[in-house]
């Protein structure tokens, strides 16, 4: 039994992942170093447990002194560090600009600050990749307002939403969906500065609009079915939450998206017309893509194989955003290329799972995909 990175399939659409702890619960805070007990159970891998329990699977690697397959056995109890890394900032919602530091993309910073990515790219005059450097000063609209202020005290009168947290779920991005604001989701329940949160956590969240409701679940986006395959509830909710999060910060261009996967796939060493035919064949370019299976964006990628992809590049990888999204779809692309016997079986691994194409070999679905994604390269050639 080993990790996701073992599973080298970009979707795995054919098998549902529990998202939930079949044993020791997550506990600890988000603010302090802590560590729980697991009991491994039949189809568990690393990532799984990794992305259930806000962990990563280095810090659990560490942590039991696993081998680099992160190879574990049913009934192990293994030590899960519930002290999550250090995430990508969390920018105060009521600035108007923003200096860049490593890491910063326009798509970030737009749903750090309940902005827009057109919004800032406008604002700024930015190419239509967003490009931006470190040290560049960014003007950040809608994140001021010239209208009055509410007082505290307006703000408090108004209504306070209750929010479980669920795998893909930031406060900015809950901040954005609820109408609140960062600061005041942060405060309301003590979040520290990174506004770290945890799944299964329930937040309180103050000042949020009638619209949003005070229910967890987001409006439903994406229905519970593909290719004849039923997906169970939890999966389905995070695919809602990831797809609600997206369309509530907007994402790039179609053309836009197009010219990030073939320059990436470029700069990674795959053949850039491979590269867009998968993405073309997974999402049309499309980023706010969310299957019911969770694959999301551009590359339509599942936060397991995301993990894994993370591995692979040696950083921990948001599929949310636009960029890593592309990264990890072509990273993914690159090792099949690398270890299939020829290019077919290398794009149905992407589809079906490499494991599970050497040993059914390709379902017909498959042979379908794999005819599609060649003669859409003969087009991005």
């Amino acid at each position: 039994m080993t990790t996701a990175a073992a599973e080298p399939s970009c979707l795995r659409r054919r098998i549902g992942a529990s998202l939930a702890l079949a044993a020791a619960g997550v506990g600890g805070t988000a603010t302090t170093a802590a560590a729980d007990d697991y009991v491994v159970q039949p189809g568990d891998t690393v990532s799984h447990i990794a992305l259930r329990a806000g962990a990563t699977v280095r810090e659990i690697v560490a942590a039991n002194n696993l081998d680099a397959r992160a190879t574990i056995r049913i009934g192990q109890v293994l030590t899960i560090p519930t002290a999550a890394p250090a995430p990508v900032a969390v920018y105060p919602a009521t600035a108007g600009t923003h200096t860049v530091v490593s890491g910063d993309t326009v798509w970030g910073l737009a749903r750090s600050y309940g902005s827009s990515v057109q919004a800032i790219s406008t604002a700024n005059a930015l190419d239509s990749r967003a490009t931006i450097r470190i040290g560049q000063v960014l003007t950040i609209p809608g994140t001021t307002s010239t209208t009055a202020t509410p007082t505290p005290a307006a703000t408090a009168a108004t209504a306070t939403a209750t929010h479980t947290v669920v795998s893909g779920d930031t406060v900015s991005a809950l901040a954005a969906r609820y109408g609140s604001t960062v600061q005041a989701i942060s405060t309301a329940n003590s979040l520290n500065a990174s506004a770290m949160i945890r799944i299964g956590q329930v937040l309180a969240i103050p000042g949020a609009t009638s619209t949003a409701g005070t229910t967890s679940a987001p409006t439903t986006l994406v229905g519970s079915t593909f290719a004849g395959r039923t997906y169970p509830a939890h999966v389905v909710a995070a695919a809602n939450q990831n797809k609600a999060n997206l369309l509530a910060v907007g994402v790039p261009r179609t053309a836009d998206m197009q010219a990030l996967v073939a320059s990436t796939a470029q700069a990674m060493g795959v053949d850039p017309a491979l590269a867009q035919a998968v993405a073309f064949q997974e999402s049309g370019f499309n980023h706010a893509s969310v299957s019911p299976a969770n694959a999301i964006g551009t590359m339509q990628v599942i936060p397991t194989s995301g993990d894994w992809a993370s591995d692979m590049v040696g950083r921990e990888l948001n599929l949310l955003d636009p960029s890593d999204n592309v990264v990890a779809g072509v990273a993914i692309l690159r090792r099949l290329v690398e270890t299939s016997p020829d290019l077919s079986t290398a794009i149905a691994g992407y589809y079906q799972g490499q494991r599970s194409v050497s040993v059914n070999g390709m379902y017909a679905d498959t042979r379908r995909y794999v005819a599609n994604v060649q003669t859409l390269m003969s087009r991005f050639a």
